[in-house]
C-alpha cells in the first residue's frame, strides 16, 4: 500500500517546518540544546510546561507532582478529563531523541486518547540528555508508574520513539521487580537499540527526512552516559529478556531511521514468547500514528482503540 498524499505532503513539510538537519558537531549540538533546553524551562505557567496549558486547560484538570530522581526534582503531570473519574490510567512517556521535551504532538494525541478511553493520562517529565542520564530519572519513573498500576484498575504503559523505548525499559524493571505490572504497553516507533547494531540502519536512515544517524549516534551516547550502558536494557531494552512482559502493540513506518530497531524487538519478541503485535507500514514517517490529518494515523488510531478497550 502507498503511503497517501497528505502522508507525502507532510513527509516533505515536517522537516522543513522543525528545521531537521545532520549533526555539524557533538559540541555544536550540545551547547545549542543546552540553550533550547533552557529557554524552555524558563517558559511555564503555574509550574506547568506552556505546551500543556493552552489545549488542556479548559477541558482538562492537570495537577503536577514533583518526583525527586538521583539529580533533583522533576515534574509529572496528572492530566484528568473535567467531570470524570476515570479508573484507568496511561503512563506515557513522550518521545524527542532524550533531549526534546513535550511537543504539541505529544499534547494532542494525549488528548484524544484521554477523551476516547476515559482516562488519566500521568506524564513524567523527565530530565534530559545531555546534562542528564537515565540513571537521574529511570527508577523514579518506574516507582510512578508501580504506584499507578497498583492504584488503577487498568494500566497502559505508553510511548514514542525514545519514550517508547523509556517505557519498555520501564517494563522490564517492573518485570523483574515482581510488583505490580502495566496491563499493556503501546509503542510508537519506540528507540529500542541504541547501540545501533542493526546493519541497516544506515541504509534506512538515508531515506529518512525527518531523523538523522549522526544525531541519534550522539544523543544515545549522552543518554547511556557511558559507552559500558549503551546495551543496558534500561537504555537498549529490546537486548534485554522479553519473556514475561505485559502484551504489547507497536507501530513502526519504513521511512524511518528506527525502523530496524523495531524489527529486531519483533524477532525477538517472537523469540520469547512475548505477546507483541507488530504493525508495520511501508513507506510512513517516524511516529506517523501521532501525525495529524493522514489518512495512515486515522487507520492506526482504529487499531490503537481496540487493542486497548
Amino acid at each position: 500500500m502507498r503511503p497517501s498524499r497528505r502522508h507525502e505532503l507532510l513527509a516533505w513539510a515536517l522537516p522543513r517546518l522543525r528545521g531537521s538537519a545532520e549533526l555539524e558537531s557533538p559540541e555544536a549540538e550540545r551547547a545549542a540544546l543546552l540553550a533550547w533546553q533552557a529557554k524552555a524551562r524558563s517558559t511555564t505557567k503555574g509550574g506547568v510546561r506552556r505546551e500543556l496549558v493552552p489545549r488542556f486547560e479548559k477541558r482538562f484538570s492537570v495537577l503536577t507532582e514533583e518526583l525527586k530522581g538521583a539529580s533533583g526534582e522533576f515534574p509529572s503531570y496528572v492530566i484528568t478529563p473535567r467531570g470524570s473519574d476515570p479508573h484507568r490510567t496511561v503512563v506515557y512517556l513522550h518521545g524527542g531523541g532524550y533531549v526534546a521535551g513535550v511537543d504539541p504532538f505529544h499534547v494532542r494525541y494525549l488528548a484524544r486518547l484521554a477523551t476516547a478511553l476515559d482516562a488519566r493520562i500521568v506524564l513524567p517529565d523527565y530530565p534530559l540528555a545531555p546534562a542528564h542520564t537515565w540513571r537521574d530519572s529511570h527508577d523514579q519513573v518506574a516507582d510512578l508508574t508501580e504506584r499507578w498500576a497498583a492504584d488503577s484498575d487498568d494500566l497502559v504503559l505508553a510511548g514514542d520513539s525514545a519514550g517508547g523505548g523509556f517505557a519498555l525499559a520501564v517494563a522490564l524493571t517492573l518485570r523483574d521487580r515482581g510488583g505490580p505490572q502495566p496491563g499493556r504497553l503501546l509503542l510508537h516507533s519506540p528507540w529500542v537499540d541504541l547501540t545501533t547494531s542493526t546493519p541497516e540502519t544506515a541504509a534506512y536512515s538515508a531515506d529518512d527526512p525527518w531523523l538523522f544517524l549522526g544525531k541519534l549516534e550522539a544523543y544515545a551516547g549522552w543518554w547511556a552516559g557511558t559507552h559500558e550502558d549503551l546495551g543496558r536494557p534500561e537504555v537498549s531494552p529490546a537486548l534485554g529478556d522479553l519473556a514475561g512482559l505485559p502484551p504489547a502493540l507497536t507501530f513502526c513506518g519504513t521511512r524511518d531511521t528506527l525502523a530496524p530497531g523495531c524489527r529486531l524487538l519483533a524477532r525477538r519478541a517472537a523469540e520469547a514468547g512475548w505477546d507483541l503485535t507488530y504493525v508495520e507500514r511501508p513507506g510512513l514517517l517516524h511516529v506517523y500514528p501521532l501525525l495529524p490529518l493522514i489518512p495512515e494515523a486515522r487507520d492506526a488510531w482504529r487499531s490503537t482503540l481496540a487493542f486497548l478497550r
